[in-house]
């Protein structure tokens, strides 16, 4: 039998037709119980698929058994033969993760596998450049692992899991590799200012980047942007080189601290495709000269940025910071101990953002969004992340 689509009138050869009794959408369907049980019941809540669609007059449209934007299907909808909605349906796989084998869906990743069936040591693989709610970047390279077969070592953040493969993630050459990784980034960066999860594991592998001799001097304000890309004096031996240099303050709203940046690309693509797509910075320069940079290099203003702030939310290390919390710093009112963290929802528009309150002593001092809140997936306009200034204006007592 052919069946048309449309909602033309009814008449012969044209239009949707009433499904008969015992078929949905034209298909045979078994008779639906009425409201009282009785099989094939007559008027009232279970009279049939047909009935629960009637129109005024104009015949009866094909009905949608399910539909996942409407109400909650009704007694004769919910039938024994009627369609089941169900979430994607993807093929698992088995991964040794140091010996233990797990399953995982077989689009997850390394690090995936060890958030989720991994051990608390396992879980606690450290990342830099990698965010839940940002699809991996794969450029710290501090969350490497070993798998049975490969080379090299593997991020674990990008890298997927196959069926039977074999991790081993604490092994001497990972823990070397990861060493190796924060104690150069520490050498050249200022890392003081990173979560005190970067700290805990910059403590357990025994990051020592004074090793490496003292700091040189920091840069003039504006030297490194006009260095020539890929041209690099030669070292004196007797320093460190580093990225240090003045903060860049240019609005009200955020500053760039580039001497704590560490290149992992994130503010980038927060910017770019996985949250804000603005593409008002990018990265420039080569070799220790790289850099993240607006077009043409011009100040912020002047650029595409539209303060979202969304960058500020995924650094890792500080390197970008809202101007309140980089004020407070300076002045030693920066009390994180005693921060706590409510959530509401904004009141600017109707979307429904959630809002996390970072307060201490009193004042609200940053605002942030869940990673996992369905809405924001923890990305921010400038309203939400910025617009909370009037309510501390209080009027006095």
């Amino acid at each position: 039998m052919t069946t048309t689509s449309g909602k033309g009138p009814m008449g012969p050869g044209g239009g949707s037709r009433a499904p008969r009794a015992g078929e949905v959408d034209g298909a045979p369907e078994a008779d639906a119980s009425s409201g009282d049980g009785t099989p094939g019941g007559g008027p009232g809540a279970g009279e049939g698929v047909a009935a629960l669609h009637r129109t005024n007059g104009a015949g009866a449209v094909g009905v949608t058994v399910a539909d996942p934007a409407g109400s909650g299907p009704g007694p004769a909808e919910r039938l024994a033969g009627g369609p089941v909605m169900l979430g994607a349906i993807r093929r698992t796989v088995t991964v040794s993760l140091d010996g233990t084998e797990v399953r995982v869906p077989e689009d997850a990743t390394i690090l995936d596998a060890l958030h989720r069936e991994g051990s608390p040591a396992q879980a606690d693989t450290p990342t830099l450049c990698w965010a839940p709610n940002m699809d991996p970047i794969n450029a710290c390279r501090v969350c490497v692992v070993e798998v049975e077969g490969s080379r090299a070592l593997v991020p674990s953040c990008a890298r997927r899991c196959e069926d039977g493969m074999e991790v081993r993630t604490d092994t001497d050459k990972v823990r070397h590799s990861r060493r190796m990784v924060l104690e150069l980034l520490a050498s050249s960066v200022d890392m003081t200012q990173a979560s005190a999860d970067v700290a805990r594991w910059m403590t357990d592998y025994g990051v020592d980047p004074d090793r490496y001799g003292p700091p040189a001097p920091p840069a003039a304000a504006g030297e490194r942007d006009r260095r020539h890309a890929g041209h690099h004096p030669a070292p004196d031996g007797a320093t460190r080189a580093t990225v240090a240099q003045p903060v860049k303050i240019d609005n009200e709203l955020y500053v760039r601290d580039y001497s704590r940046c560490i290149m992992c690309y994130k503010c980038v693509n927060a910017c770019g495709t996985d949250a804000q797509f603005t593409f008002a910075i990018a990265a420039a320069g080569r070799g220790f000269d790289a850099r993240i940079a607006t077009e043409h290099d011009v100040e912020l203003p002047g650029s595409a940025c539209v303060y979202c702030g969304n960058c500020i939310g995924v650094c890792p290390t500080g390197a970008l910071k809202s101007v309140a919390e980089h004020d407070r710093r300076e002045a030693g009112d920066w009390h994180p101990d005693e921060e706590t963290v409510t959530t509401t929802i904004c009141s600017f528009c109707g979307v429904g953002c959630n809002l996390e309150l970072h307060v201490q002593r009193g004042e609200i001092v940053n605002v942030t969004s869940p990673a996992d809140h369905s809405v924001t997936h923890g990305h921010l306009c400038i309203k939400g992340r910025f617009g909370f200034r009037h309510v501390q204006n209080l009027p006095e007592a």
